[in-house]
């Protein structure tokens, strides 16, 4: 783990990135500035992107997951070690490698299964989630109870990364430039396997992927196809895939999504929404979009409240 001064300073990019999706392109920075203390915390109207996204550390609470993968928040998160034998944690001024102990247990799983059977050093982890989950002050949507990650599709060097290259260096795009299949030249036998690998761990019930990565998939993946049904495609995710974990067994106030259907998805019909002109390039908007306000924590369960304000764990 890192430590807590170099936590105070590293997490606040997270609010300096500004409002685009915290994709695997975007950079981060090796001098990120600590936030502004904010005037009035209890306003009710302020959102609660801006009282989480300012916790450090997780809450010093037994592990208890609160909410749905949008609205919701975390207890008693763990880190996932910034390196270890088969993965390198990315973008370490987001302060998002939080998550739910089975969360981080797969993810290690993962990035070993990834070495022997797709033949890689390992894996390059980007967003888990923030030390209490919660909206975010950049990106994403959802990643806010902790049982959201996502993994680069780019393997790991067989080195260890430099601190610049962990914010600097940006993940390979997969897709072809006409966004109708996968690049042959980067896109590997590996990769079916890794995406394989992650779909059949039980925990994992979704996996979000580029629409011409499932195409692949649907075309490339051998023998026992049943975990195709989990890969499912979504806008972006061409530089990295996401995977969704079920809600823990004993963990009532989690709200997951309904099972998916145990169809493989690869029919023409399921795909052919995807590859559409208006999908693949849509129209401009006509004027400026109005931005939504943001989530408040009268939108958040009310338990959301007291894992904000609980003290902090232990580094």
């Amino acid at each position: 783990m890192i430590p807590r001064h170099i936590l105070i300073l590293l997490f606040s990019l997270g609010a300096l990135l500004g409002a685009n999706a915290a994709s695997a392109q975007d950079k981060g920075t090796v001098d990120p500035k600590p936030l502004p203390t904010l005037a009035n915390p209890n306003d009710p109207k302020i959102g609660a992107k801006e009282l989480f996204g300012r916790k450090v550390l997780p809450a010093a609470l037994p592990t208890r997951v609160v909410g749905f993968y949008a609205k919701g928040c975390i207890a008693g998160a763990e880190g996932l070690p910034i390196n270890g034998d088969t993965w390198q944690v990315m973008r370490l001024s987001r302060n998002r490698y939080w998550g739910h102990p089975d969360t981080i247990a797969l993810l290690k799983r993962l990035a070993a299964r990834a070495h022997k059977d797709a033949g890689w050093p390992g894996i390059l982890v980007g967003d888990i989630g923030q030390p209490r989950g919660g909206p975010a002050l950049s990106g994403h949507a959802s990643h806010q109870i902790g049982l959201d990650a996502d993994i680069w599709l780019t393997p790991m060097p067989a080195h260890m990364l430099s601190r610049e290259d962990r914010e600097e260096m940006s993940a390979v795009m997969m897709v072809r430039d006409d966004r109708l299949d996968i690049d042959p030249k980067v896109f590997t036998p590996g990769h079916v396997l890794l995406l394989r690998d992650a779909a059949q761990e039980p925990a994992v019930q979704r996996i979000f992927v580029n629409p011409a990565i499932k195409k692949a998939l649907c075309r490339e993946a051998k023998g026992d196809r049943s975990w195709l049904s989990k890969i499912r495609p979504w806008w972006g995710h061409d530089y990295h895939f996401h995977i969704r974990m079920r809600c823990p067994p004993g963990s009532p106030e989690c709200h997951g999504q309904p099972s998916q259907s145990e169809d493989e998805g690869c029919k023409p019909a399921d795909l052919a929404y995807w590859f559409k002109d208006s999908i693949l390039h849509p129209k401009p908007s006509p004027g400026p979009v109005k931005p939504r306000p943001p989530m408040t924590m009268a939108a958040l369960p009310a338990a959301c409240k007291a894992v904000l304000n609980a003290p902090d764990a232990k580094p």
